[in-house]
């Protein structure tokens, strides 16, 4: 839905857009995420949603991007030294969210952030925070949420060490005094998100919903996304279609579909939905996820 899913009705990735539909649920979930990223690189995400009466729903997610096995490459040895290295990030999460009204919800999570190249990494810790409000107008809601809002991170490890002559001119000194390279601190990638979504048709047959979103980050200019929404059939197929960070200059992203299945009971109490979804770049080709979500009752 081209990432238009701050104000839409909840779903298990709430954990991952905003926390605070996670107040929606009274039943168990479990979400699993795969997505072939670029230029080989493979994205993973796995949570949890714990509802507890009284006391509002918990849950715990797990994200990790990691690239494959590449070769270090110097200005000497542009072709390889023979050594291997390779690049990760992990983000794990802690969330809660709770209805305060019946048309009312807010929710947020902590993260740790761990981000790793070769022999360096970097730790950091961020939160995330949203609401979703259920607006008198019948199926329209709105949304909002700060993602990321958290420490600098700076890189460090043995990978800066180097060897040092601190008086190159100069005879009879030690010629090989461990230095080591100061990196910046940079900032976590802060996104605020404003949402609208609703209903154009609900019937027991079919449903089509729409969401637009406002989408304002620190390290690039406005866009806005769109998305459309088809179920049928009692919510069994749903189809979509969205429209990634339109208005932004020189966009990289675009058009975006998918299709699922919803709510197929196989063993008794578990309930599984199955999703995909593709997303198109400019220059980069085209990515495509699959999401399983399994539902206890």
């Amino acid at each position: 839905m081209g990432s238009a899913f701050t104000a839409m009705k909840p779903d298990a990735s709430s954990l991952f857009w905003n926390a605070s539909g996670l107040g929606f649920f009274d039943q168990p979930v479990v979400v699993f995420d795969y997505a072939n990223w670029l230029v080989d690189m493979k994205y993973s995400y796995a949570g949890i949603i714990m509802p507890f009466e009284q006391i509002g729903t918990f849950g715990l997610s797990a994200s990790v991007l990691g690239s494959p096995e590449m070769l270090v490459t110097t200005p000497t040895e542009p072709m390889g030294t023979g050594e291997i290295f390779s690049a990760s990030s992990l983000a794990v999460g802690l969330s809660y969210g709770k209805m305060l009204t019946d048309k009312f919800s807010i929710g947020g999570t902590v993260k740790y952030v761990y981000e790793k190249i070769y022999h360096s990494d970097a730790v950091g810790v961020a939160f995330d925070i949203g609401t979703i409000y259920k607006s008198p107008f019948e199926g329209i809601r709105i949304g909002a949420s700060i993602s990321n809002f958290g420490t600098k991170m700076q890189i460090d490890g043995e990978d800066l060490n180097v060897r040092v002559d601190i008086a190159p001119g100069q005879e009879g000194n030690n010629q090989s005094i461990i230095g080591r390279l100061s990196t910046d601190r940079f900032e976590l990638p802060l996104i605020m998100r404003i949402g609208l979504s609703g209903e154009i048709i609900e019937t027991n047959f079919s449903r089509v919903s729409f969401a637009v979103e406002g989408v304002n980050p620190n390290d690039n200019s406005q866009s806005l996304n769109i998305g459309l929404e088809s179920a049928f059939l009692d919510e069994l197929f749903q189809i979509r279609i969205g429209y990634n960070d339109l208005f932004l200059k020189d966009s990289e992203t675009g058009l975006t579909f998918g299709a699922g299945i919803n709510n197929l009971n196989l063993l008794g109490n578990l309930w599984v939905t199955t999703d995909f979804a593709y997303q198109k770049f400019t220059h980069l080709g085209g990515i495509t996820r699959f999401t399983i979500y399994l539902k206890f009752n």
